[in-house]
């Protein structure tokens, strides 16, 4: 069965458009002002985990625990995160045509599996590796292994990998073995080997690779 791997943030799930939604309503809840608010945009762009509101929490005196503003701000992201109905037809059928499918991400576990959960992603999935699991993060080979064992499937038999981070998906793709698929749209580094497709959108990917197996 071929093995497709992709990445979860900003590719098969919106985090940008849910990160604005959850800290606007974060900060609306505690009516937090303008300062904490840039503060959160700041420092969650890219990623989030617990320690960010030990800091926030340290920076602006707030009285909330940081653990509770930490669990507030999961439960605001699972419930802002959308992964498009286009997006759930086309992992479908891929599993129609006997894909194999997994997720890669780096990020908390606690709230990548919360958007995975969600989106409906996890039942559409048959294996994820988490870098907030493991303490490895993509462009890692480690988590790729441990994500293709997580499928029953393995690197030494191929397959791809799907997602918009140069470095961690694509870059840590080739390392691992794997055919890329880049979704275009970050800076490309000048020494990074190009990727084998580049779209605009998953989809495009997913015809990619069904048209692999016609």
């Amino acid at each position: 069965m071929p093995l497709v791997f992709f990445d979860l943030d900003n590719t098969l799930v919106d985090r940008q458009s849910a990160l604005s939604d959850a800290i606007t309503t974060l900060c609306r809840t505690h009516s937090f002002g303008a300062a904490i608010e840039q503060q959160l945009r700041t420092e969650l762009v890219d990623r989030a985990d617990a320690t960010d509101f030990v800091r926030l929490r340290e920076v602006f005196d707030l009285e909330a625990p940081a653990a509770q503003l930490w669990q507030e701000y999961v439960s605001l992201m699972a419930a802002a995160v959308t992964c498009r109905p286009e997006v759930l037809e086309g992992l479908a059928r891929l599993h129609a045509a006997a894909w194999t499918i997994g997720v890669i991400t780096n990020g908390a576990s606690d709230i990548q599996r919360a958007k995975l959960a969600a989106t409906g992603l996890t039942d559409m999935v048959d294996g994820v590796a988490v870098s907030g699991d493991l303490e490895i993060r993509k462009p890692d080979q480690r988590i790729f292994e441990l994500a293709a064992s997580r499928c029953g499937a393995s690197l030494e038999d191929g397959g791809w990998m799907i997602g918009d981070n140069p470095a961690g998906d694509i870059g840590g793709g080739h390392q691992s073995g794997l055919r890329t698929i880049w979704l275009r749209g970050r800076p490309w580094p000048e020494d990074l080997a190009a990727a084998h497709h580049v779209v605009d959108d998953v989809t495009d990917a997913i015809n990619i690779l069904l048209n692999e197996t016609e």
